[in-house]
Parts: C-alpha cells; sequence; structure tokens
C-alpha cells in the first residue's frame, strides 16, 4: 500500500472512494505531518481528523482516538497514506452510523475493519499448503521451491513475488492470467514484484474473490492473514467451479419436474448447492437431521459416515457409526474418503473442531469424485435449455464478477436471479453514486411480498434516470420479472457511468470536464500516434481490433515497459488472435486495470467490452500523470507549510465536501451493437 505517487493510489478500490479533490487535501495534511516529524503515527491521526468538517459534528479529539485504537491499539504505530486513507474510511463510516444510516456504511465497515484481523488458521493454512503443493509441485517454475513445509511459514516467504498466487488463480480457473506476462526471475526488482501482485488481485478480481481490503504492498510483505484469506478464495472457487447446472447438469435431481424448483436451484450459491446435495443424499439412507452448515452440523461425523454409505457403501463400514468417540469416527470418515481419492483437507480435530472452510473443501471433494447423481434424469435437457447462450452468459459473467469487485455488502452467485429483488442493484447504485439511495423506502432480503421487490427495483429504474441512463419504458417489474436484455442493458450503462465518473473526478482540478465515447477514443488514437506507431481505431467496432495489435502498442504506449515483444503475434491467424488477446488482458491487468472482458471479447470485438478496456488504460494513464503532478505539487506544499494545516488546493477546507458533490453526471448514450 505504499506503492502511490502523489494521488496515485495504488489500490483502485481505495482510489475511487475519493475526489481528487478530496485526495489532493488529505495528501497535504498527510505530507505535512510527515515533513514535521519524519514519519506519521497512529497517535498523529486525531489532531488532525477533528479538524476536518466531515468529523468535527460527531467526534471529539478523545472520540476520535477511541475509534481508531478499537482497529490499532498501538498509537505509536507508524501509517502510510493508504493507511491514512483506510483510518478515514473507518472514521467517515462511524460518523455515518451515528447519523443513522446504518445501511451505507457497511461495505466500509466491511472494508476496513477486516484489515485488523490477524489470527490465522494453522489448520488451513496447512491443508491449503497441502493443496498447492499437490497442483503446482510440477509447475516448471516453482517445482524448485515446492514442495513447501506445511508446519511452517515458508508459504507466506514464496508468495512475496507474486509468482504463486498467479498460478494458484490459474490452477482455480484455467487461461485467466496468460502466464507470459508474469515476471519470473529468479530475483525480481520491487517494480517486477507490484507488477505480479497487481496483476493477481486484478486477475482475482475477474474469478470472483473479494479483494477490496488487499492492497499490493500487504502481499509483498507478506501479511499472513490477508495471504491466507485471499488463498482461501481461490481454491474455494477451484473446489466449487462444478457446483452448478451448466457444469453438472445432473443436479437437476435435487429437485421436483417444475421450471420454478429449477429457477431457485439456479439461484443457490455454491455452498447451498453443495449443501442440498449433501441432503439429498442424507434423506435417501434414513439421515434424520438436516445439515444446515459446514461446521456445527458435521462435528459429530454422523453426516460424513452416512454420506459415504450412501455414494459408496462398499467402502463404508458400520463400525464408523458404531463409534461413540467423535475423534475416532471422523478418522475413520477421513480414512474411507481417501479411498475414493478424495484428498486430505481435514484432519480428526478439523471435523470435530467444526472447521468450516475445511469442512465445506471436504465435501466438496467428495462431491467431485461420487457425486451419486444419475446422468439418466429426464429434467437433465430442461435444465440445458434454460442455461444462457454465448453471449448472454458472458455478459453475464462480466457484470457479476464488477459487482463483486465493488465491494458491496450481498454477493452476486446467479446475476439475473440475485438481482431480482433489487436490493444488491440498491446497493450497487449506492457505492457508485453515495446517498443516491434512500434505504428508508427499501426492504431487505430474504422478502417475501413481491411488491417489496417491485418497490426496490422501481427505485432503481428512479436512480438510474437521475443519472440519465437511457431506461425509456422499463419498469422496475421488468427487473423482478428477470428481464435479461434489460437487465444486461441496465448494467451496461451503468458500469459505463461509473467508468467516465472515474476519468471525470480524475479531472477534476480541470473544471470537471465531460468524458465522452468520442474523447476517449481521440486519447487512445493520439497516445499510440504518438509513440511511432501507425495502428489507428476507427470505433469501438472496428473489426481491425481483432488483431490485438493496436491495444498492444496502446499499453506500449503509457508504459513502454511492461509489452515483451518477441511475445506479440502478427494476430493474421485465429490462434495469433488468441494469444494476443490474452497477453493483453494479463498486461492491462499487471498495469493496474480492473477489467472482466475474455479474449474472445477482443477478438470478436465486442464494442462494449472494447470500450471499457480502453477507457481502463486510459484512467490508468492519467491517474499515473495526476498523481506526478501531485505529488510534485505536494512537495512544493510541504515545505512551505506553517503550522501543517495548508491545503495544496485553493478550495478551502469547508468546502471540501461540497467540492466533490457539485459534479453533475454526465449523459450517457447508450450503444448499441
Amino acid at each position: 500500500m505504499s506503492n502511490f505517487a502523489g494521488v496515485f493510489v495504488s489500490d483502485q478500490w481505495l482510489q475511487s472512494q475519493f475526489t481528487q479533490v478530496e485526495l489532493r487535501s488529505l495528501k497535504s495534511k498527510f505530507v505535512s505531518k510527515r515533513s514535521q516529524k519524519g514519519r506519521v503515527i497512529v497517535g498523529d491521526l486525531p489532531p488532525i481528523f477533528v479538524k476536518l468538517k466531515a468529523f468535527n459534528e460527531h467526534f471529539t479529539e478523545d472520540e476520535i482516538r477511541t475509534v481508531l485504537s478499537d482497529s490499532v491499539p498501538n498509537m505509536d504505530e507508524e501509517v502510510d497514506f493508504e493507511s491514512f486513507l483506510r483510518a478515514h474510511l473507518n472514521l467517515q463510516a462511524q460518523a455515518t452510523a451515528k447519523r443513522g444510516n446504518y445501511k451505507r456504511v457497511s461495505s466500509f465497515l466491511k472494508a476496513t475493519t477486516t484489515t485488523v484481523h490477524h489470527s490465522i488458521s494453522e489448520s488451513e493454512r496447512t491443508s491449503y499448503v497441502a493443496h498447492i503443493n499437490n497442483y503446482l509441485g510440477e509447475d516448471p517454475f516453482l517445482k524448485k521451491y515446492l514442495p513447501i513445509d506445511p508446519s511452517s511459514n515458508d508459504i507466506f516467504e514464496l508468495a512475496k513475488d507474486g509468482v504463486l498466487l498467479c498460478k494458484l488463480i490459474n490452477v482455480a480457473v484455467p487461461g485467466t492470467i496468460d502466464e507470459r506476462a508474469i515476471n519470473t526471475k529468479a530475483v525480481l526488482n520491487p517494480w517486477e514484484r507490484n507488477e505480479n501482485h497487481t496483476l493477481c488481485l486484478n486477475s482475482a478480481k475477474a474469478i470472483g474473490c473479494t479483494v477490496v481490503n488487499i492492497g499490493t504492498q500487504d502481499l509483498i510483505e507478506g501479511r499472513p492473514h490477508l495471504l491466507l484469506g485471499l488463498i482461501s478464495q481461490i481454491i474455494k472457487i477451484q473446489l466449487l467451479a462444478d457446483l452448478n447446472l451448466k457444469k453438472t447438469p445432473q443436479l437437476v435431481e435435487l429437485v421436483d419436474d417444475s421450471q420454478e424448483e429449477v429457477e431457485e436451484l439456479m439461484s443457490l450459491a455454491p455452498e447451498k448447492l453443495l449443501l442440498k446435495w449433501m441432503n439429498f443424499h442424507l434423506s435417501k439412507v434414513g439421515y434424520k437431521k438436516q445439515v444446515t452448515n459446514f461446521s456445527s452440523d458435521l462435528k459429530d461425523g454422523e453426516a460424513y459416515a452416512y454420506l459415504l454409505n450412501a455414494l459408496a457403501p462398499e467402502i463404508s463400514s458400520p463400525a464408523t457409526l458404531e463409534s461413540k468417540d467423535p475423534s475416532e469416527r471422523a478418522k475413520m470418515v477421513i480414512e474411507q474418503a481417501e479411498k475414493l481419492d478424495c484428498k486430505r483437507f481435514v484432519t480428526p480435530k478439523d471435523i470435530v473442531d467444526g472447521s468450516t472452510n475445511l469442512n465445506l473443501a471436504f465435501v466438496a471433494q467428495i462431491f467431485h469424485h461420487r457425486n451419486g447423481l444419475s446422468t439418466d434424469n429426464k429434467n437433465m435437457s430442461f435444465a440445458e435449455m434454460m442455461t444462457d447462450d454465448v453471449q448472454t452468459s458472458r455478459e453475464e459473467r462480466c457484470f457479476r464478477l464488477w459487482i463483486n469487485s465493488l465491494g458491496v455488502a450481498t454477493y452476486v452467485n446467479n446475476l439475473f436471479e440475485d438481482v431480482r429483488n433489487g436490493w444488491v442493484l440498491l446497493e450497487v447504485l449506492d457505492k457508485i453514486k453515495p446517498a443516491s439511495v434512500n434505504w428508508k423506502k427499501t426492504t431487505k432480503p430474504p422478502i417475501k411480498m413481491p411488491f417489496r421487490k417491485v418497490e426496490n427495483c422501481n427505485q432503481v429504474i428512479e436512480i438510474g434516470k437521475e443519472l440519465n441512463l437511457s431506461l425509456v419504458n422499463v419498469a422496475g417489474t421488468d427487473i423482478v420479472q428477470g428481464n435479461k436484455k434489460l437487465i444486461v442493458a441496465f448494467l451496461w450503462q451503468l458500469m459505463r457511468f461509473s467508468m467516465l465518473q472515474l476519468l471525470k473526478n480524475l479531472r477534476s482540478s480541470s473544471q470537471g470536464k465531460e468524458i465522452t465515447d468520442a474523447e476517449i477514443l481521440t486519447w487512445a488514437n493520439n497516445k499510440v500516434k504518438r509513440s511511432g506507431r501507425t495502428n489507428q481505431m476507427e470505433s469501438f467496432k472496428d473489426k481491425n481490433l481483432s488483431d490485438g495489435m493496436f491495444f498492444i502498442e496502446l499499453l506500449s504506449a503509457v508504459e513502454p515497459r511492461v509489452v515483451n515483444w518477441a511475445l506479440v503475434t502478427s494476430g493474421e491467424t485465429d490462434e495469433d488472435k488468441k494469444l494476443n488477446a490474452t497477453y493483453i488482458i494479463s498486461v492491462a491487468r499487471k498495469l493496474g486495470c480492473s477489467i472482466f472482458l475474455l479474449p474472445e471479447d477482443i477478438i470478436e470485438v465486442n464494442s462494449k467490452m472494447i470500450l471499457i478496456l480502453t477507457a481502463s488504460v486510459m484512467y490508468w494513464s492519467l491517474q499515473r500523470q495526476s498523481g506526478a503532478a501531485a505529488s510534485s505539487e505536494d512537495n512544493a506544499a510541504a515545505d512551505d507549510e506553517n503550522e501543517g494545516d495548508i491545503s495544496i488546493t485553493t478550495i478551502p477546507e469547508e468546502d471540501e465536501e461540497a467540492a466533490s458533490d457539485t459534479t453533475a453526471s454526465p449523459k450517457l448514450e447508450h450503444e448499441q451493437d
């Protein structure tokens, strides 16, 4: 988190929580204090924060000190600028909660308070290390470092250069990262190490991990609790990858022959689907209880014994159930599962202790090796018919991952089902346009009354119209009914609005000029032209973009050292186009772009995704330029400051909040493919 220059913050989510006016003012105060003492500690923050209008109406200096000490007990601990910003967000959340608007602060609290939980599970570390040894033991680069000793902390040291995490992401979702883009020298310089971790975090978001509270510096420093949490998410995504009707249509056997029940099944989170599968088999062998979690309900080992008896009677034994000792029963369960070739994710102690993550991994392993479902079920064709076409499925994936990357409280598993009550869309709107949602007029899930869902969705449409989104003849009922075409169109406009707002806020120092599609196109063409290259794009639909050469040249123009031209193909054949497209996405993420497109989107020239890709590169480039300029001004301001309270901007401190709220929403012109 120390990788920033001026107002260029390495954590894109953190950057997005502030306007440039706010960042420049806060940076000035941080630099001022640091120039006085040589460093900034937690104890320095209360006198700074209490002078801000956002806080002085709600807190005394002592109250601020109390809030900060809850997160960081040591007031002498040094803080960098990003930690300073996170402390500001945490305090902002407390201030908002004091005003009674609890919903708005939930994501702030989630993002800021999770970073102070430092305990790690030794059992989880041991299991995840064993998993890594098993899946990456033969990797050409990593095999000289593996196997890792599961009982040591070597995993945290090995993860510091970013290679291990990138490789693990590709194990979870093959092809996510073009491994040619990973820096794999024996000794990496700080820039190369930061690139690997930036690539890792942006790729982790692109497979569904929640990383809003993790920065590149956290990974470089090998912070155990954050690394283990990220590794846990990656492995969980790998283990639950087949828990859906698209990958395993046999799951339709779990419900009766009705469209409603199949739709409900499709909307279940993978963990819930795994529990439903487990209970389905348990009921067939006479187990009377319902398993509702992967912790307390599995502690006595009985459910496991019944499950293995249902799935693999040839390897189960009556002695397992006859045993009165839960630890002994758990030991027999694990031994039986190993006969199915299940990897040892749990120990008897983990089962008896009710380790949620490890039990979930163990059940998922059993599912993969013996799911016990029929391949001859008449409903399978019905389930396959209900899956989306390729383009719709690709868009569903993109918008689902984008929503989850925003750090909203609700995790989206199935986009078209999860948005139908309106709640998650309200959370997204509140994230993109703070204070736009009237939470007093909303209903939080679970929602039993249909008209409450309509009320939520009506407010979604109202806010969308206030943001000048194109929503002619669109009503809340369209979302409630799951109209996929309209949901995709709405989310595309919302993603575009969010991107344009980021660009607009970045240019707030130059009168907050509106950003248009044409400007983004012109910027990209000029950037490539000034670098001495000849490729240009006529529009975001230009079919010549399919070879990838323009985007490789654009990435090289904004950061020449990031492209290895020896890896670039001519893009003449389909295979060469695929290689270039895959490389473009990984290089863009390596720079710092948070993008969710697939290689096919470049090859087929999906104009929506092409626009977002170009805008993301533009945002990164302008962000760096703005950061460099602000850094120069900050240094000058720090030299001239008297008493440490002079802002580098011409906006008075009491007008900071107003300045960030005066920018008008850009008029969105919905682009039709």
